[in-house]
């Protein structure tokens, strides 16, 4: 255990010797300084009002639920019409076949020229 006690002391130790020596640059220190302000404010506030960030907190995970909800909702409905139209497919397919052949099989008749308006329409 001693080994490891010393790998994470180390660690720790170079984490800390890293952070004060980029410490001595003046534009690091400042954006440092900014940074703790900020923190500092916000868990000051956070420490005087727990109910409101709580509340906020479970605001914030209602709206994520539900849209999560409405997602699975919305999923769910566009599975079911792609399964929908996978077993519609194949009966457009033979119904466009069977018309085609119907209508190629009654050219030689003038059915289709007649249906298309092209046929000899002489009645007078």
């Amino acid at each position: 255990m001693t080994r490891k006690n010393q790998f994470w002391k180390g660690m720790l130790l170079g984490a800390v010797a890293g952070g004060v020596l980029s410490l001595l640059d003046k534009d690091t220190r400042e954006a440092m300084k900014e940074n703790v302000i900020k923190t500092s404010s916000k868990v000051s506030y956070i420490v005087r009002h727990p109910g409101e960030v709580t509340e906020k907190v479970k605001e914030t995970a209602e709206k994520i639920k539900s849209t999560f909800e409405t997602v699975s909702e919305d999923i769910y409905y566009i599975t079911d019409k792609v399964e929908e139209l996978r077993e519609l497919t194949p009966q457009v397919t033979e119904l466009l076949k069977e018309t085609k052949e119907t209508f190629a099989h009654n050219e030689e008749d003038g059915l289709l020229d007649d249906v298309l308006g092209k046929g000899e329409i002489n009645h007078k």
